[in-house]
């Protein structure tokens, strides 16, 4: 453990290079509330998409970083700010119009459109709630509806009125002229209709702790506390941060020219910032970022319903501060990426152990990967297998791996399904054969012919020389186009696997069949 430690306070990883400096807020005394608090912010005012997943990964593994070097113990809190007014209706739920009666309504007094929990809010939580705990994430949530309503942010709010000069005139400096006219941190909570209130304030009693404002015509006086009154967003976050005393949160790109005003507020309301880490936005297939409102992109479902859950969070590890498209097409990459990195930690050092991201996903207990086969070989040989499920690729993996079996490679198992899955939903939609040229016809005959008379063991790297002798005998340059020929006329796909590995898993006899069907112009009506 002190070797790994040692090695945890050098490493490069950025986990560790954010835990050290969380790390580094304690070095002369530890924090009075006896923990570190890892935050996390979710605004639930659409279905939780996956960025909102990977908010809670990527902070969770900051926090197993943190863990490493550090005895002072931790805490993370998921916090929803459900109390949030509603100012417009997701576009990806059920009764629009009825939805569309309670905008402005606080998130939890919005009713549920899907029938199932007591408010739109609730529901947007449960399911926030359910993602977190399948992949098994150590959390505490916390609602903002419940924290305003049972005063565990009055002695914060007192404060804010107390100075709410000072905060009006950070936020005053970061808005338009014409927003300045109306704008105040404080939202009342409408005492007719219940409705978060966007309205100038006309006057705040510190002393009372009450705001006094108009609506309808008639000047109101409502309570800071009891959750009669919130904060609008941006004071909100400050707020938040020196109530609950947090030390980390990270947020979106979006967010970072407001980490000042965050800040800001934080100290006036007597807290100290936490450290902040801004990430890179996640894109759909078109380039846009992700909305929960529009619910585009891909959600953690989707990815679930073809790849295993590590997967998703070894995606998550890679290169934070760049923007991520996030779409169908990048799950076979995550999914094998994830099992080499698996496969490459036991012959590892303990540097090279905390730099590779399965460390960070597993917390350091890193299991042993059992796919033999890549989740892309499965892939190609779904389509060659035809219609025989799952079992039909379980005759294919024996041959190559003849200990191998559902029970004895359970992720293998699972991942057939995900693949003869992931292939007839995006796969075979997309499958475009193509007729040979005279010289890729010549060189499939002269491969067909060199299988035929194979009498060697169906071993990958052997059969891959052979295949490699001949593109080159017949003058493929660069080599990649004879590759190329073989994916697109006898798979009807641009990129395939390493072809000698394919030949050894499918078998030499039904590859060579392959051959002569394609070459007969009978895959997908390519001509002879």
């Amino acid at each position: 453990m002190t070797t790994l430690r040692d090695a945890a306070m050098t490493s490069k990883a950025w986990p560790f290079e954010e835990a050290r400096r969380v790390l580094k807020r304690y070095e002369k005394k530890a924090p009075d509330k006896g923990h570190v608090l890892f935050e996390t912010g979710y605004g639930p005012s659409g279905l939780p998409h996956i960025g909102t997943f990977g908010e809670v990964a990527r902070t969770t593994m900051i926090r197993r970083a943190f863990e490493l070097i550090s005895d002072i113990p931790t805490r993370l809190i998921c916090f929803s700010d459900d109390m949030d007014g509603m100012r417009k209706v997701p576009e990806n739920v059920p009764q629009q119009d009825m939805m569309q009666a309670h905008l402005q309504l606080p998130l939890t007094a919005v009713p549920d459109p899907f029938g199932t929990h007591d408010s739109f809010g609730d529901h947007n939580n449960a399911m926030l709630r359910r993602f977190l705990d399948t992949f098994g994430f150590d959390y505490e949530f916390v609602s903002a509806t419940e924290y305003y309503a049972s005063g565990r942010f009055d002695e914060t709010l007192l404060r804010a009125a107390e100075k709410y000069d000072q905060i009006m005139e950070v936020m005053l400096a970061s808005l338009r002229e014409e927003r300045q006219q109306t704008y105040s941190c404080f939202l009342p909570i409408s005492p007719k209709t219940g409705r978060v209130l966007y309205v100038p304030i006309t006057h705040v009693d510190a002393k009372a702790g009450t705001i006094t404002f108009v609506e309808d015509g008639q000047e109101t006086t409502l309570p800071v506390t009891g959750g009669q009154v919130k904060l609008q967003w941006k004071p909100d976050f400050g707020a938040r941060w020196a109530a609950l005393d947090v030390d980390f949160e990270m947020y979106g790109k979006d967010h970072s020219t407001n980490t000042p005003i965050y800040d800001g507020i934080c100290k006036i309301l007597g807290g100290r910032p936490p450290e902040h880490f801004t990430y890179e936005l996640f894109l759909d297939q078109h380039g846009q970022k992700i909305s929960k409102s529009k619910g585009n992109g891909l959600s953690i479902d989707e990815w679930l319903t073809y790849a295993a859950t590590e997967s998703l969070s070894y995606f998550m590890y890679q290169k934070p501060k760049s923007a991520k498209r996030m779409y169908f097409d990048v799950i076979p990459k995550a999914v094998d990426e994830y099992h080499q990195q698996l496969r490459a930690w036991p012959d590892q050092t303990p540097d090279q152990q905390l730099s590779n991201p399965v460390w960070h996903i597993h917390g350091g207990k890193v299991p042993a990967s059992d796919m033999v086969v890549s989740f892309q070989m499965l892939l190609n040989l779904a389509a060659v297998a035809g219609q025989t499920g799952k079992e039909g690729l379980w005759g294919f993996i024996r041959r190559y791996a003849p200990d191998a079996s559902p029970q004895t490679h359970p992720d293998l198992d699972a991942a057939a399904g995900f693949a003869l899955r992931y292939f007839t939903d995006f796969v075979a939609p997309t499958r475009t054969f193509r007729a040979p040229t005279d010289v890729e016809r010549r060189a499939m005959e002269d491969l067909a012919a060199r299988l035929s008379a194979w009498d060697q063991p169906a071993d990958p790297e052997a059969l891959q020389s052979m295949v490699f002798a001949i593109g080159k005998e017949h003058g493929f340059e660069p080599l990649r186009d004879w590759f190329a020929a073989l994916y697109q006329v006898l798979l009807g796909a641009d990129q395939g696997p390493r072809f000698g590995g394919f030949i050894a898993l499918y078998g030499i006899d039904e590859t060579r069949a392959l051959i002569e069907t394609a070459l007969s112009g009978q895959l997908a009506g390519t001509p002879a």
